[in-house]
C-alpha cells in the first residue's frame, strides 16, 4: 500500500475510532491518541522504560487508548480502563480482526464470547486475568473488561485472512 492510500486508511480509522470510542465510554474509555505511523522499511523498539513512561502517562491524563504504530490493518496499542463494573462494562467484536492482549499493569475480570445485542451482553466465559497473561480473541468474538479497579494491557492487532 503507497504512502497516500496509508494516509487516507489511516484517517478512515480515525473516524471510525472516534465513533467507537464515544460508544465505549461507558467502559470507562475517556482518550485516544497515535504516536506513530507503522513503517514498512525498518523495526522498531519500544523499550521497557519508555513503556512505563507511557503507562503514567495514561493514567495521569486519562487516556483509554495510545496507538504506539498504525498500520492501517494492524495496529499496537496500549489499553487501560478503571473502574468498570459488571453494571456498566461493554464489550466489543472486531469482525475481521484478531486482538492479542498482554496485561502489564492490574488485573481484572475479562469476558470473551457469548452474545451482544446492542448496548447488553448475556453469556460468554469470564476469567481472571493480571500482569504477565495473554489473552488471544479470534476475530468475531465479543470481549471486554466486565470488571476492574485499573487495568493496562498491550493490544496486538492484526486481520484475519482466513475469514
Amino acid at each position: 500500500m503507497d504512502a497516500t492510500m496509508r494516509r487516507y486508511v489511516s484517517a478512515a480509522l480515525l473516524c471510525a475510532l472516534g465513533i467507537a470510542g464515544a460508544t465505549a465510554l461507558g467502559q470507562g474509555f475517556r482518550g485516544f491518541r497515535i504516536l506513530d505511523e507503522a513503517p514498512l522499511d525498518r523495526a522498531v523498539d519500544f523499550p521497557r522504560t519508555r513503556l512505563v513512561e507511557l503507562y503514567r502517562e495514561i493514567e495521569a491524563e486519562n487516556i483509554a487508548t495510545t496507538r504506539l504504530l498504525e498500520g492501517g490493518e494492524y495496529n499496537v496499542n496500549i489499553r487501560h480502563v478503571e473502574n468498570v463494573t459488571p453494571d456498566d462494562y461493554r464489550t466489543l467484536t472486531h469482525p475481521d480482526t484478531i486482538d492479542v492482549w498482554i496485561v502489564q499493569e492490574g488485573s481484572g475480570t475479562v469476558v470473551t464470547g457469548g452474545v451482544t445485542d446492542g448496548d447488553s451482553h448475556s453469556g460468554g466465559d469470564e476469567r481472571f486475568i493480571t500482569a504477565g497473561d495473554l489473552i488471544f480473541i479470534p476475530a468475531g468474538i465479543p470481549h471486554g473488561m466486565k470488571e476492574t479497579r485499573s487495568i493496562t494491557w498491550l493490544n496486538i492487532r492484526f486481520p484475519e485472512h482466513r475469514n
